[in-house]
């Protein structure tokens, strides 16, 4: 994967080191927490003929949710400019879910799940099902709540079928 793959082949490389040098480790670390210096990973990037100080490449890289889905991570924090992209940035991430790319088997249940975050199932449930509370939040209060909401649907699927 040389540079000479366009900008798709570079941030795969990006993903592939920081996986391999940082996220890989700290789960095998039993961490929940990890941190990305831009700096650091292009000093790893160099050796492998990374184009230098192509700041904007890595930290696009290691923040794209391609990179956080892949990994089970999710994203707490960014040090750094606001921009988000410069040899300054620290991106510091969470565990939140299995690590698919490490080799290991997912895991297929919600214990197996918790029990790489570290959380209880309980702990880890009340978490997922927390964020699935806030994301119709905006849409029921423009219908007037939740069953005005639902009444709406409804009508939507009788006019379907008529």
């Amino acid at each position: 994967m040389k540079g000479s793959k366009g900008n798709h082949g570079l941030s795969d490389q990006v993903r592939s080191v920081a996986v391999r040098r940082y996220v890989q480790p700290a789960v095998r670390a039993g961490k929940t927490k990890i941190s990305i210096a831009a700096r650091d990973l292009m000093e790893d990037l160099r050796p492998k003929g990374f184009p230098d100080k192509n700041w904007h490449q890595i930290c696009s890289a290691i923040q794209a949710e391609k990179f956080l889905r892949a990994n089970g991570l999710e994203i707490e924090g960014v040090d750094g400019p606001p921009s988000r992209t410069s040899s300054t940035v620290v991106v510091h991430y969470r565990l939140a879910g299995p690590v698919e790319s490490t080799g290991e088997k997912a895991p297929q249940d919600q214990e197996a799940a918790a029990s790489l975050t570290g959380e209880t199932p309980e702990e880890w449930a009340h978490r997922m099902t927390g964020k699935l509370f806030g994301l119709m939040k905006e849409e029921f209060a423009a219908f007037g709540g939740g069953e005005a909401f639902l009444r709406w649907v409804r009508s939507e699927d009788e006019d379907e079928t008529a």
